[in-house]
């Protein structure tokens, strides 16, 4: 099966089921005769921009990302708050430490948040690298990541 169907898929999934791991979104999509790791079913959240966001029934949920609007702070920033952990900056990186399974989603909500100064970001299980422009910027950024933690 090709990998459009395999995203329509997920589409379908996630509409109709509130799924809150990428290891239960893999089970799901075998059990409709996908053949995938839990690397693939990442590569396919983050190419779709899956979000996670408050579910019905569970904490949290992934969701199709609203199409064409602007993402808000009040979209992201509870995201942030629910899954960061730690926030710290070395010379020009800020490391954002988060509960396990959450790097690439708060990464996507960093980078959501088009905060002056990023150059770019890179996210890991647990674990979101952000590459400022400068070391005072990422001082800036470490400090404005912190700030929508505490407010």
């Amino acid at each position: 099966m090709s990998v459009k169907s395999r995203r329509e898929k997920i589409k379908q999934i996630i509409t109709q089921t509130e799924v809150n791991t990428q290891g239960e979104l893999a089970k799901m999509l075998s059990e409709e005769g996908f053949s995938v790791t839990q690397a693939t079913v990442s590569r396919d959240i983050k190419e779709l921009g899956l979000i996670k966001e408050k579910g019905k029934v569970l904490n949290y949920r992934y969701a199709l990302p609203e199409t064409n609007l602007l993402v808000s702070e009040d979209k992201v920033i509870p995201l942030l708050r629910a899954f960061v952990t730690n926030v710290t900056s070395a010379r020009n990186l800020v490391v954002v430490k988060t509960l396990e399974g959450h790097g690439s989603a708060c990464g996507m909500a960093v980078d959501k948040l088009s905060l002056q100064g990023v150059l770019g970001s890179i996210a890991g299980d647990d674990t979101l690298l952000i590459v400022a422009e400068s070391d005072e910027l990422a001082i800036a950024v470490k400090q404005k990541i912190k700030g929508y933690l505490n407010v």
